[in-house]
């Protein structure tokens, strides 16, 4: 099905109007906006790409800083996502984009880099803790016309032009209705529990939808064993030998956050009469290897390509575009088995 008008102004961050300005060289819209627009049309198959398939040429010489903040550490969904936005930037002579990690769940440090990017760039996407002084800082960097897209996991009640991820609260509900299913419907017993880190909104609207799934819909399934891991897998390979020696007939593990390999290697080293269903988020190198031993049952999956992609594309559109706008980018939850772990 081709793509419309809709479609474009959505992907571009601008409106349909814009779009058909553009698409009909009309004038009244700034250059950059002009070579956004008919990118994502090229992008989108709308129109064709100029000839010998070479990318739309930049109307103007400018270069686009961005900058994007993202946790340090073992999480290997977050390697993916720098690589992805790497990728990004290799793609696109017109901009220059940096990386920067932050060590350790500190939200002081976090918001210093925030405020260290005045005058330094024009947009910023960050992983952000959910924090006075990070919020304090997006608001500074927003009064400064510096575009700010959350990524993964949102902050509400800041200036941020967009978020790009998954619905986290919706992603927990669903654990829960698959851990049902996995078990049998209406089996009742004990669940555990691991979050990531309660600093991060994404991580506790996953609990929390978890959790309420489970109050709602499956009463019969209890959560015996609720620890928050810090994604240190160490922690998380501890608790989870605890919870297999508490509760002999564990039925199911959900983890929230990262932290995975360490309960994988708890059931690999426990190796428990009858393994609890193990569900967990983000496809990686070591997710596909747990899905094919058979330690994992599904893998929730947030995509990281498409919100890299669509950080990068966000805060582009909110650039070009002097129309502010406060949008949430949902993208959608792929559930990911056995039989249908896609080719890398």
């Amino acid at each position: 099905m081709r793509s419309t008008l809709t479609d474009i102004a959505r992907e571009a961050g601008v409106s349909a109007a814009t779009v058909d300005r553009v698409l009909n060289n009309r004038p009244g819209v700034r250059a950059r906006t002009r070579e956004i627009v008919l990118e994502m049309a090229q992008r989108l198959g709308y129109i064709a790409e100029t000839q010998n398939g070479a990318p739309q040429k930049m109307l103007h010489g400018e270069v686009i800083r961005l900058d994007f903040a993202l946790p340090a550490g073992t999480n290997s969904f977050i390697k993916l996502l720098h690589r992805h936005i790497e990728a990004q930037a290799l793609a696109r002579p017109d901009l220059d984009v940096r990386v920067t990690t932050i060590e350790g769940f500190n939200p002081d440090r976090l918001a210093r880099l925030l405020q260290d990017l005045h005058g330094q760039t024009q947009g910023v996407g960050v992983i952000a803790l959910d924090h006075p002084t990070v919020r304090e800082a997006i608001r500074s960097l927003s009064a400064s016309d510096i575009k700010v897209v959350t990524i993964a996991s949102d902050i509400l009640h800041v200036p941020r032009v967009a978020y790009i991820g998954i619905d986290n609260r919706a992603a927990g509900r669903l654990a829960g209705y698959l851990l049902n299913r996995f078990m049998g419907a209406g089996r009742p017993g004990k669940v555990a529990l691991f979050a990531g880190s309660l600093a991060y909104r994404g991580h506790e609207e996953r609990e929390m939808g978890f959790r309420s799934v489970l109050g709602e819909e499956f009463p019969n399934l209890t959560v015996s064993s609720a620890v928050e891991i810090n994604d240190e897998p160490g922690v998380s390979y501890t608790a989870t030998m605890k919870a297999l020696h508490n509760e002999p007939e564990l039925l199911g593990i959900y983890c929230v956050g990262a932290g995975r390999s360490g309960v994988a290697k708890a059931l690999l080293e426990a190796r428990p009469k009858k393994k609890p269903v193990f569900i967990c988020h983000d496809l990686t190198r070591e997710t596909r290897g747990y899905l094919v031993d058979d330690l994992a049952d599904v893998v929730i999956d947030q995509n990281a390509r498409l919100i890299a992609e669509q950080s990068v594309i966000r805060l582009l559109g909110s650039i070009a575009s002097s129309a502010p706008y406060l949008t949430k980018k949902f993208i959608e939850p792929r559930l990911i088995f056995k039989e249908n772990v896609p080719v890398q």
